[in-house]
């Protein structure tokens, strides 16, 4: 009956660890090798797995080495010493003899299990981290020093988070050892009679050894906490970083406590190896004057009284230098130091600048449609069949009409939970409805009152101008895509469109293939799905693909990246691409000021941040490939070396998707928000704080960055892609500057070399500019306006504005403002009016070029020169097409 029970006990725990294997080591790792193997990425899966293993097996062995060596090494000297006969002549009783023996023999059975599940708990948090161990072995110097210590950031960004590691764990295991082996000399020695009073020598030098050891520690810890300093926020908001009293008494008393401990330490070496002959007094006289020091170290009344006495009487003469440490170490965190500074004047009368406006190049590529507004038009009119969606609309550019021009975009993705409940089956999810299609692009700029107009639409994907995509069909993209088997058996027709030629196999080159029964089953069992096992229409070609969110298969990839969160659609000839910003981040640069944002999904704390990496997606096959942007970034640099071949030159980038590269949204605005106060770099206008700006807002909202394709006189003439942000004084709403971020390179005035910078025009402070939202309540207080409006915003439609698009023009600055009908039913956003300023006068029409010319005629009726000039026919207020029924039935 007993034997029966071991034999079920056995199975019991065989099957559980089969079970264990069999889902968290085995079949995770099959598919996870077919999958990397699948994107091109199989040696990477295999560096980032022996890496890891190489790390975390290293750190348990070495701990577990530690622990049983010492155990050994007690095993050695314990009871020695008796005074007559052998041990076992000595121990009387039979229990105690086997306990004795048991930890005198360091016996494998207790040591060595011991030893290892020591070592498991005490290296948890390298398990943790071991990507801190990525970059402190293949990181160099980044060729910039702190300003406090004069050490390279690479110490603090690479080395300093393992160096604390280390030392925290180490003075753990030192200090358990000692308590453990002094432990078992204690009990071993009291447990066997006929002991000597003393512990032989080599006990005792070993414990001399290990107090040694966490002394050593101890001291080193103190060293790194020379370092924390650096990350101290007790100064915020005035600046960030070690001021006065850091420098000047805590660091001061770290080194006091250093030199006291070594004191400790040395005197009570001496007193417990001279026999008790000696004094105990300088012993405890050291240890004294160490816990005055660790106390005045962490007593806040003599830090608080030289704060309020010294510091706060004479801020800037006891902080400057610290407040520019501050400054000058922000700015290079934030990649803000190198920013080109345009002190700009504005012309009051701006004749000669509308003239310049009006010519077709200037005026075609403002930003008429709002990408927030624009979805809802691209899902009612182009989405065609239920199951197709528009998440969002990205910008772009292209060369149309014989210039670059500027359009909006989305991709057709697919949504089968937009089908009726009983179409939402196995076989359609999986198999048929398995990827979106195509793509719609719009100019982004037209005249109002007229129609949307499209560059390419519909499912027949038709062009005007010349858009041809060769592979339409998107198996990846921002949806939530579940897993898809393509080819089948199947005949899937009607889907994608009417043509069989649009809904052929699939001829990509992703996915995993499931040709053999095994894999079928292991897909099945990793899916939780026996279909797949029992499918009939999975055939031999038949490949599965998974994890076909774009986000989820970058993240799956390289972890240690953070995404933006906006992906942008790229449209060439052959097939549909993202691009995905990918940043490298760090909160270890020293004396940086911390900021917060969301990437990767993920609430993010950093104080250094690069857009260190382009990811492009292909749209069809999945395929990816990462390629270097910012090739100073020290990360991503340690990261190339630490997995050869995976992140490529930005120069093999096919030059179709290079020619899409933008600076990104998330970084600018990021950076944007420092840069408001950090532009004042001396540190007595940093702490006045006069000149800090903020982002300029409307009606509450802020006006976020938006995409612009203007001439910025930089190369004659020729337009370039920019990212645009109005920031205004705090609690002001005059202008202060527009921030202007762009990858054109002045120097050979191409977009295809990519070098990504700012420009800030900077506006007087003498001079009142209207800032976005005067101009905003310029056109409230517009008679002419303000009864449109009203006339507009009834009877089932309201009046929208659009975003505010504010930008540097000559030498005045250019206001536009879109108005929007929307339907309360349908939702459709039609473009009706366009609001035209220069900051003092405000017009509107229905097209850019008649607006210019109100705006010209009411500048010239001002001057005093007596010039005859014809007014321009002014429309109209009329009801919109689209009312005239219901305006009439109210009227009656």
């Amino acid at each position: 009956m007993r034997l029966l029970a071991i034999t079920i006990v056995v199975a019991a725990i065989a099957i559980a660890v089969t079970y264990v294997a069999f889902y968290f080591v085995f079949l995770d790792l099959f598919v996870d090798l077919w999958w990397f193997r699948s994107v091109g990425f199989e040696g990477y899966f295999w560096w980032r797995l022996i890496y890891r293993f190489i790390l975390s097996g290293g750190v348990t062995f070495v701990f577990a080495s530690i622990f049983f060596f010492h155990f050994w090494i007690a095993s050695r000297y314990l009871c020695l010493n008796t005074e007559v006969g052998t041990l076992l002549d000595i121990v009387k009783k039979e229990r105690s003899r086997r306990i004795a023996n048991l930890f005198m023999a360091g016996s494998l059975h207790v040591y060595l299990p011991l030893s290892v599940i020591l070592a498991i708990a005490i290296a948890v948090p390298f398990y943790q981290q071991w990507e801190f161990a990525i970059l402190f072995f293949f990181g160099e110097a980044a060729g910039v020093t702190d300003p406090v210590f004069g050490n390279d950031i690479s110490f603090y960004m690479f080395a300093y988070p393992i160096y604390s590691i280390i030392q925290q764990e180490l003075l753990m295991t030192a200090v358990l050892l000692l308590a453990l082996v002094a432990l078992l000399y204690w009990l071993v020695h009291n447990l066997v009679p006929n002991q000597k009073q003393d512990y032989p020598l080599g006990a005792k030098i070993h414990l001399l050894v290990l107090v040694g050891f966490v002394i050593l520690f101890v001291i080193w810890g103190f060293i790194l906490q020379r370092f924390d300093l650096l990350y101290t926020d007790t100064h915020t908001p005035v600046f960030f970083g070690p001021g006065l009293v850091e420098l000047r008494y805590y660091l001061p008393m770290i080194w006091l406590c250093i030199l006291a401990f070594l004191a400790v330490a040395v005197t009570a070496v001496v007193y417990l190896f001279s026999g008790g002959q000696r004094s105990a007094w300088p012993m405890i006289g050291c240890a004294a004057l160490f816990l005055v020091l660790l106390g005045l170290k962490n007593f806040q009344l003599i830090p608080d009284f030289l704060e309020k006495f010294i510091v706060q009487p004479n801020p800037v003469k006891t902080e400057k230098q610290f407040m520019a440490n501050n400054i000058q170490a922000t700015l290079a965190a934030y990649k803000l130091d190198k920013i080109e500074t345009i002190n700009s004047t504005v012309n009051l009368n701006p004749t000669e600048d509308i003239i310049k406006w009006k010519n077709q190049r200037h005026f075609e590529n403002i930003p008429l449609w709002d990408r927030e507004l624009l979805v809802d038009a691209y899902k009612q009119l182009q989405g065609i069949r239920p199951y197709y969606t528009f998440l969002n609309v990205d910008e772009a550019r292209y060369f149309l009409n014989g210039h670059v021009t500027q359009v909006n975009l989305a991709a057709r993705e697919m949504n089968i939970r937009n089908l009726p409940n009983e179409a939402q089956t196995w076989e359609n999810t999986h198999m048929r409805y398995t990827h979106g299609y195509g793509a719609v692009i719009t100019p982004t700029s037209q005249d109002a009152g007229q129609p949307l107009e499209w560059y390419l639409r519909d499912l027949n994907l038709h062009s005007d101008i010349g858009f041809k995509i060769n592979k339409p069909d998107l198996y990846y993209g921002q949806e939530k895509y579940d897993y898809a088997i393509v080819p089948n058996k199947l005949e899937v027709l009607g889907i994608s469109g009417d043509d069989a030629a649009l809904s052929g196999d699939y001829e990509g080159k992703g996915g995993v293939p499931i040709r053999s029964f095994f894999r079928k089953l292991l897909f099945a069992s990793y899916f939780h799905d026996e279909k797949i096992f029992f499918s009939l229409n999975v055939s031999r070609k038949s490949k599965i693909r998974f994890r076909r969110n774009i986000v989820d298969r970058i993240n799956t990839l390289t972890p240690f990246l953070y995404l933006d969160k906006d992906p942008y659609l790229v449209v060439t000839n052959d097939r549909l691409y993202w691009i995905m910003d990918a940043y490298t981040l760090s909160d270890w640069y020293p004396v940086s000021t911390p900021s917060t944002d969301e990437f990767s999904g993920e609430s993010q704390q950093f104080n250094y941040i690069r857009n260190a990496i382009k990811i492009t997606v292909d749209g069809y096959d999945g395929s990816i490939n990462y390629y270097i942007s910012d090739e100073s970034d020290a990360i991503v640099k340690a990261y190339s070396r630490a997995y050869p071949g995976v992140f490529k030159n930005l120069k093999e980038m096919p030059v179709e998707l290079k020619k899409q590269l933008r600076y990104p949204r998330d970084l600018y605005y990021q950076q944007m928000r420092i840069y408001a106060r950090y532009h004042q770099t001396q540190p007595e206008l940093f702490y006045e704080q006069a000149e800090t700006w903020e982002f300029a807002e409307i009606d509450g909202q802020i006006v976020k960055p938006y995409y612009v394709t203007t001439d910025l006189n930089a190369c004659n003439g020729q337009e370039e892609f920019v990212l645009i942000i109005p920031m205004t004084p705090v609690n002001r709403d005059n202008l202060s500057m527009i921030g202007v971020a762009s990858t054109f390179d002045q120097n050979t005035c191409s977009d295809i070399d990519y070098d990504p910078g700012i420009r800030v025009f900077k506006y007087q402070k003498d001079t009142q500019i209207n800032g976005p939202a005067q101009v905003d309540a310029l056109i409230d207080q517009d008679p002419d306006i303000s009864s449109q409006f009203t006339l507009w915003d009834q009877h089932g439609s309201e009046v929208v504005r659009g975003r505010m698009v504010v930008k540097p023009m000559g030498n005045s600055v250019l206001y536009v403002l879109p108005i929007y009908i929307i339907s309360t039913r349908t939702r459709i956003p039609q473009l009706v009016r366009i609001i035209v300023s220069n900051g003092d006068a405000v017009v509107m029409a229905e097209t850019l070029s008649e607006a210019f010319d109100q705006l010209q005629f009411k500048f010239v009726k001002k001057q005093s020169d007596p010039i005859t000039i014809e007014a321009p026919v002014k429309p109209v207020a009329k009801p919109l097409p689209l009312l005239k029924d219901k305006l009439r039935k109210s009227a009656k």
